[in-house]
Order: structure tokens, then sequence, then C-alpha cells
């Protein structure tokens, strides 16, 4: 099978990958802040990604061991995308927290002990 008839597969896998992120983009920076938006966007990708790429894996797997070449096809082609996908997701969270190290740490929840009023 032909690289031209390999990206077709691809290419709409690719583009609804996009127009998610741009929605959750959108969302996020109206609610919170850009900064914000990166981070969730990042956060969401990695699982999105990484579990898209399990699934595209144990599918492959599955047709290898069933014969199904048409199929393994199919399915190693959307692994090979999801990697890339989960492999640009590294490297941007790698540059977000280069530019914005403050996220690194992540805030703690505040605890407040009751005590007597006469102690301090």
């Amino acid at each position: 099978m032909g690289l031209l008839a390999r990206l077709s597969r691809v290419v709409p896998l690719a583009l609804l990958l996009a127009l998610v992120a741009a929605i959750i983009y959108l969302v996020v920076t109206y609610r919170h802040s850009p900064a914000r938006a990166k981070e969730v966007l990042i956060l969401v990708f990695t699982w999105l990604c990484g579990g898209l790429s399990v699934f595209f894996a144990l599918a492959s797997v599955y047709a290898f061991f069933d014969h199904a070449s048409a199929v393994l096809d199919l399915t190693a082609s959307f692994l090979a995308v999801t990697l890339v996908g989960l492999a640009i997701t590294r490297f941007c969270n790698y540059r977000f927290l280069k530019h914005n190290p403050h996220y690194r740490q992540k805030r703690l929840e505040a605890h407040t002990k009751r005590r007597w009023p006469w102690s301090r």
C-alpha cells in the first residue's frame, strides 16, 4: 500500500486531535488563563494519546496474531500517529515547564489546626 493511501487514513485522526485541542484551549483560556489552558491541554493530551496508543497497540497485536494484514496496517498507522502525538505532547510539556517554572511546583492544600483559644 502506498504512502498516500496511508496518509489518507492518518490525516483525519490528526485533524480531529487538532480540533479537540483548539476547543479545550479556547474554553480554558476563557475561564482561567492561557498558561492554565496550556497546562490542561498537556494533561488531557498526555492521557488521550497514551490511552489511544495502548488501544491501538493492543489492536495491532491482535491483528498480527489473527493474520489480518489490512487491519494491522490500519491500526499500526493509527498507533504511529498517537505515538507521535504523545512525543509532541511530552516535548510541549518540557517547553512549558521551561518557560513557566512556577507550574512545576503544585499548590498544597492548607490544613487548619484547631487550637484552644489560650494556646498559640
